[in-house]
């Protein structure tokens, strides 16, 4: 910020002083018989959510008989632009309020993203005499404050229909839809079967709580609550089971778990009590913490400041569906604008590609007719991954090239439809070892259901043909949580799947085994890792799309013109000099020690012939370079950083090169 900028806020802030001090006397009446926790019912300390700030429309206002929308929470805990103390700011001054980083997430827009909408149209579709519990079923989850409401009123179920024209349904996952759980029955139901508080309560992450705005503006007590901060909040609807029907939409009597990630992270080191020094929740990723002070709400200046705050970003992996919803914002009349679904945007993708994965790629042995080529995938995430919905899934692109840049191998490359190239018809299965690339490594669930065919109608799942997604660290099959998150399709025979060297449960990891034919080729070796992330593949939409219906069709024209790219989760490059080493013995060079403890490193036998010497990273940068000028015995010193380095020696007409350790 410019010098004549923070000049003309300053005017600003002194130019109103006077007027802040005025108000201040004025109030000392007022406040001589004021308690600590009721201010007057007219105090003029609120303000509300300016428009303007997305498709020309604020958050939703006003309550049903249980709830409140956001637009009401917006007044206080919104952006603060008058205070004197800027409530909702960090020590920096960088806006952190609650509302505006909350209403471009996918949380925000789960009662109008288009593809939710979409998907229980198809069911329904399917499925027409079951419509009115299965649209019951997922508005308790996509639009809990219309539907939780309609059930505590005792109005029955409720519908997609009702959903159109009920604007605190429209509001997504609220506020409320957190705040207002009641403590007791976390961790005990699931499948969107939430439990609320019927008075006019609400709870928050601090104790001492000032309840005095609330209490005069909305007739809310807030109350302070430990459990707003534990992962069963999130359990009630990131855990589903849907009951089973056969192809003629009968009941089969069979459940099938269509997500558990709430589960999932049970049967983790982060939370089943077996490592405590791990322990993470879902909100200390999702809702981030700053150790900053901030007060909470705008223009109450003299609050105290509280900490830890949680910044509201809930950051996922669903890059695809945020700029889908950014780029039609008119369309589906959402909230947010451009401005805040890119920072939104980029903090999912800062999740994927910062939080998600451990990568490396290495090579295990080569020969002029084969290179041994292994990727080694480490899952950082709390759950499995991919998570949740079973559309997502994560693939291994695997790309080996030659000097020349020629492609020799290729493995989980995608066409211009944006799917994997080699997928069979009906779904990849798990590979241990490829040796083609008409392989490729999937990581994804795959419903089947009850003759054993392939689905993506989740009411028609009985059980996963395939679910191979990582497991998380601490992941083993005797745990309690076990029964609702399986492996399936994982053969026996890869013992490196969720498996440590020693044959243990639990390491989170998986290594994929690459036969790469050389065809007698022996010179240097390029090789690409890169693992992708799609959250709406163009296979799982096909059946779907078979269909016609207003959701279905709106959809479409979305998906269609919607930029399917996958998104780079991890890459990985390795350069492999290797087979030049019989060479260089023909040269009648020998370097030693290798591996070298001290980062010395000797090279005998050089010549005439020798041009230079290079020393260069294992992706191929240059470190340092040497011109001998006719010695037979010259040393080389390595970088202090471990690693595997290559180390090339340049003749007038060849290179040869052989890969250095320092341990």
């Amino acid at each position: 910020m410019s010098e004549r900028i923070h000049r003309n806020r300053f005017r600003k802030v002194r130019g109103r002083r006077w007027l802040v001090l005025l108000v201040l006397a004025m109030s000392i009446v007022v406040l001589a018989g004021w308690t600590a926790d009721v201010p007057p019912a007219n105090e003029p300390r609120y303000h509300g959510d300016p428009v303007g700030r997305g498709a020309g429309i604020g958050l939703v206002s006003g309550e049903n008989e249980y709830f409140i929308a956001s637009g009401n929470c917006y007044g206080c805990h919104g952006i603060d632009t008058m205070g004197v103390v800027w409530a909702n700011h960090d020590a920096q001054g960088r806006d952190v309020n609650v509302p505006d980083a909350w209403r471009s997430t996918m949380m925000g827009n789960s009662a109008r993203d288009p593809f939710w909408l979409a998907k229980v149209s198809h069911e329904v579709t399917v499925n027409p005499d079951h419509a009115a519990v299965l649209e019951d079923r997922c508005t308790a989850c996509h639009a809990p404050l219309g539907r939780h409401n309609k059930h505590m009123i005792g109005g029955g179920l409720y519908s997609v229909g009702d959903l159109a024209f009920d604007l605190l349904g429209q509001d997504g996952v609220s506020c409320m839809a957190c705040h207002k759980q009641r403590p007791d029955s976390l961790g005990l139901s699931f499948s969107g079967d939430l439990h609320f508080e019927h008075d006019r309560i609400i709870y928050g992450p601090f104790d001492e709580v000032f309840t005095g705005a609330m209490q005069s503006f909305l007739n809310i007590e807030p109350r302070f609550g430990a459990h707003i901060n534990q992962a069963a909040l999130c359990g009630g609807c990131h855990t589903l089971i849907t009951n089973t029907v056969d192809l003629d939409g009968e009941l089969s009597g069979d459940h099938f778990v269509e997500q558990a990630t709430y589960h999932e992270w049970l049967n983790s080191i982060y939370g089943n009590g077996s490592s405590p020094a791990n322990a993470i929740t879902c909100q200390g990723c999702h809702v981030p913490r700053t150790g900053d002070g901030i007060v909470l709400a705008a223009l109450y200046d003299w609050l105290t400041p509280r900490s830890p705050f949680g910044e509201h970003h809930m950051a996922g992996a669903n890059v695809f569906m945020l700029e889908l919803l950014k780029n039609n914002l008119n369309e589906l009349g959402l909230t947010a604008s451009s401005t805040q679904f890119d920072t939104t945007i980029a903090r999912t993708t800062r999740m994927l590609q910062q939080n998600t994965l451990i990568m490396e790629t290495s090579i295990a042995d080569r020969d002029a007719d084969t290179a041994w080529i292994d990727v080694d995938l480490i899952n950082l995430a709390g759950h499995r991954f991919p998570s949740g919905y079973p559309s997502r899934r994560a693939f291994i692109e695997l790309l080996v090239l030659n000097e020349e840049n020629d492609t020799l191998f290729q493995s989980g490359r995608w066409n211009g439809a944006y799917e994997v190239i080699g997928h069979d018809p009906e779904w990849e299965p798990h590979h241990d070892v490829i040796t083609s690339p008409d392989q490729a490594q999937i990581y994804e669930m795959v419903m089947g259901d009850v003759n054993g065919n392939k689905t993506t109608v989740l009411e028609r799942a009985k059980e996963p043909l395939k679910d191979n997604r990582l497991a998380p660290l601490g992941f083993t099959s005797t745990h309690y949580a076990y029964d609702t998150t399986g492996v399936f399709g994982v053969p026996i025979a890869d013992v490196d799947w969720n498996r440590t060297e020693a044959g243990d449960e639990g390491s989170g990891a998986d290594i994929t085994h690459y036969h790469v034919p050389m065809s007698g080729y022996t010179g240097a070796i390029r090789i690409e890792a890169r693992v992708w992330y799609q959250t709406a593949p163009p296979r799982w939409m096909e059946e779907m799309f078979d269909h016609n219906t207003p959701a279905i069709d709106t959809f479409r024209t979305l998906f269609q013109a919607a930029d399917g790219t996958p998104v780079l989760v991890k890459e990985s490059l390795l350069l492999d000099p290797s087979l030049a080493v019989d060479d260089l013995r023909e040269l009648g060079v020998r370097i030693f020690p290798n591996p070298t403890t001290d980062g010395t490193l000797w090279i005998d036998g050089l010549d005439v012939r020798t041009v230079s010497v290079e020393l260069r990273s294992i992706t191929g940068a240059l470190v340092s370079t040497y011109a001998p000028r006719g010695q037979r015995l010259y040393p080389i010193v390595l970088p202090d950083v471990p690693g595997t380095y290559l180390l090339v020696i340049r003749t007038r007409d060849r290179s040869f090169a052989r890969r250095i350790v320092r341990p």
